[in-house]
């Protein structure tokens, strides 16, 4: 996917009540995150198509004292679809 199309479903489709993301890849299994819109690097990573993404395994440690070791980064142009999460549980 393109940067553009990621930025509209997140603009267009998440909210601060429903954020979480499961995220369709062309070569993988699909996972379920949390995109780290706030983080100090998010518009230099949005520039190159990369997103550091809080996968659902480090959600609680995230949730409790914002952590954000277990975040990873993703390429967009290896997602092939974005749909929201349904109950998430960290």
């Amino acid at each position: 996917m393109n940067v553009e199309d990621i930025q509209k479903f997140l603009d267009n489709k998440t909210s601060p009540q429903n954020e979480y993301v499961t995220i369709s890849f062309k070569q993988r299994e699909p996972i379920i995150g949390l995109f780290l819109r706030g983080h100090q690097d998010y518009d230099e990573l949005k520039k190159k198509n990369f997103w550091r993404i809080i996968p659902k395994s480090a959600l609680a440690a995230y949730r409790t004292n914002g952590d954000i070791q277990g975040a990873k980064l993703f390429c967009g142009a290896d997602f092939s679809r974005l749909a929201i999460a349904e109950d998430v549980i960290g």
